[in-house]
């Protein structure tokens, strides 16, 4: 009885880390929620949104030839693409950018912003 209750304990101690996984392959699927307006391969088009290839680490409102909201003009000065900005952004962007043009409501589900964000460090 005591192996069971160890083994019951230790699995309840890490369900919740568990669930913070980040599995790339399941955020390539989440990416395809993106697809109607970004494009992700490397030198690709932009779409009504940025090619969001490299998005990880670059900065804020960068990609030559994107015509960018002015909110996102006004924001992107200083700012670069952390895992915490993206995950503000993606969470709900009106909160980031309140007047900006990306009309996407936004991602709730915490496992699958994990998800999208180990995709999306995966290009570039």
């Amino acid at each position: 009885m005591r192996h069971v209750t160890l083994a019951m304990v230790t699995a309840l101690a890490i369900a919740p880390f568990a669930a913070q996984a980040q599995d790339a392959a399941a955020g390539g699927r989440v990416f395809n929620q993106c697809r109607a307006c970004h494009t992700i391969d490397a030198g690709g088009r932009n779409g009504v949104g940025p090619n969001l290839h490299g998005i990880v680490g670059r900065a804020a409102g960068s990609i030559e030839g994107f015509r960018y909201s002015a909110n996102m003009q006004e924001w992107r000065t200083g700012q670069t693409w952390t895992e915490e900005n993206l995950r503000r952004y993606i969470t709900n962007p009106k909160d980031v950018l309140p007047r900006g043009s990306m009309s996407y409501p936004g991602l709730r589900n915490e496992q699958q912003l994990n998800d999208l964000i180990a995709y999306l460090k995966t290009q570039g």
